[in-house]
C-alpha cells in the first residue's frame, strides 16, 4: 500500500521543490528560450559539457513542431546526415525515399529524456517578455512572466514579471525570433523575416548561420532564419538538431 500523505503534504513537496529550482536557476550560465527541437538539443549538448542551463517554454509541453510533424501528422522528417542525430539518441527511425522518417512523440520524447537526464531543468508556460541588458547593451538574461498572464483582460494583467540572469542567453523561439525581435525594436539589429519555402537550401543555411547574433545572445533554428530573411524548411527536423548543436557549441566556446 502507499506510504500516508496528506494533500497539505503533496502542496508543500510541490512549492518546496519548484521554488528551489527556481532559486537556483535566477541565475544560469546559458538560458534557453524556446523548448523545440534546436533549443532541447542545445541545452542537451551544454548539459553534457557540464553548463548550468535553463529551458524556458511558453507551452504546456515541449518539443514544438518536432512533437507534431507536419499537417497535424506526427511523422517528422529528416534529411541525411541528420539521422545521425536519431541513432546518438536512441530514436529509431525508417528510410523512405532519401529521406528519413520517425515518429515525432517517440523522437521528441527521446530528446527531451536526455536533456533532463544531463541535468537541465524547465520552466514551461513561462512568458520571454524581456531582455536584461548589461554594459555595452549586452544582453544579460530574460524578463519573464507566466504564459497565461497575457490571456488575462487587459484590466487586471498588472502582474509584474521577474528577471533570470544568464551569461549567454538562446533564442531558440522558431519563426517568432523572441529575443531577436525585443532587440530589434530597441534599434539595436535590424532582421529581414524569414522567406518562402525552400527546404534543399534552408537547412544548409540555417546551420551555416547559427552562432552569436549580438553580444550575450545565440540564435538557433528557425530563429536564425527570421533573423537572416533565410527561407523557410517545414516539417523537416535534421537541421534544427544540428543547429542546436552548432548554437551549444558557439555558446560553449564564449563561456571559456
Amino acid at each position: 500500500m502507499f506510504e500516508q500523505a496528506s494533500e497539505s503534504d503533496v502542496t508543500r513537496a510541490i512549492v518546496r521543490q519548484f521554488g528551489r529550482q527556481l532559486e537556483e536557476h535566477a541565475d544560469s550560465e546559458v538560458i534557453v528560450i524556446g523548448g523545440g527541437p534546436s533549443g532541447l538539443m542545445a541545452a542537451r549538448d551544454l548539459a553534457m559539457k557540464g553548463r548550468k542551463v535553463l529551458v524556458v517554454e511558453r507551452n504546456n509541453y515541449l518539443g514544438g513542431g518536432f512533437w507534431l510533424g507536419g499537417y497535424l501528422m506526427n511523422t517528422v522528417t529528416v534529411r541525411p546526415p541528420g539521422q545521425k542525430v536519431l541513432e546518438e539518441l536512441g530514436i529509431p527511425y525508417e528510410k523512405d525515399g532519401d529521406l528519413y522518417t520517425t515518429m515525432g512523440p517517440h523522437a521528441c520524447s527521446k530528446l527531451i529524456s536526455e536533456a533532463c537526464d544531463e541535468g537541465i531543468k524547465i520552466l514551461n508556460m513561462t512568458e520571454f517578455e524581456d531582455v536584461v541588458l548589461r554594459e555595452n547593451d549586452r544582453v544579460g538574461g530574460v524578463v519573464i512572466n507566466w504564459t497565461p498572464v497575457s490571456e488575462l483582460p487587459r484590466q487586471i494583467t498588472c502582474v509584474d514579471p521577474i528577471s533570470l540572469e544568464a551569461e549567454l542567453v538562446i533564442d531558440a523561439t522558431g519563426h517568432d525570433a523572441c529575443v531577436v525581435k525585443k532587440l530589434e525594436e530597441r534599434g539595436m539589429i535590424e532582421t529581414t523575416g524569414f522567406g518562402g519555402m525552400w527546404v534543399e537550401r534552408s537547412e544548409d543555411l540555417v546551420v551555416e548561420h547559427t552562432g552569436k547574433v549580438h553580444e550575450g545572445l545565440i540564435a538557433t533554428g528557425m530563429a536564425v532564419s527570421t533573423t537572416y530573411g533565410l527561407p523557410r524548411m517545414g516539417p523537416t527536423f535534421g537541421s534544427m538538431l544540428l543547429s542546436g548543436r552548432k548554437g551549444a557549441e558557439a555558446a560553449d566556446e564564449l563561456l571559456h
